[in-house]
């Protein structure tokens, strides 16, 4: 098909047709591996069906282990099918209401889902920062490189609750704080949208945040402020002034993109909106450090008592657990 000219007249077409060929070719070799990976414990064991090989039995139980392994995550993956799950992702995270404990949070926040995308072997840039006076963060903006982080991350998107003694309070006191988290798509270079220069203010400031490794202080970091619809984007991890509108920029459209996403999806029927709200709700997690510690998922009910593991980026379960509740959702709409 590659090899006709006329394949190649519609860049867009041809392109598109490409990925998705690769992808249904790597879900057959997927399935490939699965079958002979079955066929391979089925031999291993009838070697060992009388009983006089345990060592040939220990490597056919071992070998369907993997298999069963590999279902399930072949299973996640078949629930990562709506639009642009594929697609890598930019998060942004803001301290909400809680003082100091809440950009404290934000922080906390930033690391976990940094810690997450390096155990998953993504890419992360941190886009922009902002730092809080005190301690923590008031917000981040995160790139987060590698297919499917967007699927993934849009579990994370609503309102995360902290519950716990404040390290900031003398008296030792328990505070609540709030952080919010959004994840748009990082969209195609071939998606267009439109963005008129006369309905942009750019403005360009001084690096700032929490320090280390994660921020350049320069005097070229950008923000644009699209008017018409109020959005906001910075970027100042690059050295110069002219990449770091560039990929502002980028960011812009790929959240004018997903606005617009969500306007059609709201118009297109109560049911689509009324799904949006359940699934970006405003409180979509609860962490408490005390009087005991859980972290729990007030969409799913899964929930866990190892907080230190969760933080330190292991949200799978957590993940895989909302991409499930979105499928069964939809089919209880369409029903």
């Amino acid at each position: 098909m590659a090899s006709f000219p006329e394949f190649w007249a519609d860049q867009e077409r041809s392109t598109r047709i490409l990925r998705e060929k690769a992808g249904l070719e790597k879900s057959c070799a997927d399935m490939n591996a699965l079958t002979e990976g079955l066929e391979d414990a089925e031999v291993l064991y009838e070697l060992s069906e009388d009983g006089s090989d345990p060592e040939t039995l220990a490597e056919a139980m071992q070998t369907l282990k993997h298999i069963e392994s590999a279902v399930e995550d072949a299973e996640n993956k078949r629930l990562l099918s709506e639009p642009h799950d594929q697609n890598s992702a930019i998060l942004d995270i803001n301290s909400g209401a809680g003082g100091t404990d809440a950009s404290d949070w934000a922080e906390i926040l930033m690391r976990m889902y940094l810690q997450w995308a390096k155990n998953m072997g993504y890419k992360t840039s941190i886009l922009a920062i902002q730092g809080h006076d005190e301690a923590g963060i008031k917000s981040c903006s995160i790139e987060v490189q590698g297919d499917f982080a967007y699927g993934y991350l849009q579990s994370e998107i609503g309102v995360h609750r902290l519950v716990r003694i404040s390290p900031f309070d003398s008296a030792g006191q328990r505070h609540t704080a709030f952080a919010s988290v959004s994840a748009v798509p990082d969209i195609n270079d071939d998606i267009e949208i439109e963005i008129n220069e006369s309905e942009l203010r750019i403005d360009t400031f001084r690096a700032s945040g929490a320090g280390g490794q994660h921020v350049n202080t320069t005097d070229s970091a950008v923000r644009v402020t699209h008017l018409p619809s109020g959005l906001v984007v910075s970027c100042q991890n690059e050295r110069s002034q002219h990449k770091n509108k560039a990929r502002a920029m980028k960011l812009l459209r790929a959240k004018m993109y997903q606005k617009e996403l969500d306007k059609r999806m709201e118009a297109a029927s109560e049911a689509n909106a009324k799904k949006m709200r359940i699934e970006w709700g405003s409180q979509i997690r609860s962490y408490v450090f005390h009087p005991y510690k859980l972290v729990k998922d007030n969409r799913t009910g899964i929930q866990t008592s190892n907080v230190d593991k969760f933080l330190n980026g292991d949200l799978l379960d957590f993940m895989n657990g909302w991409l499930a509740y979105r499928a069964n959702f939809g089919k209880e709409e369409a029903e």
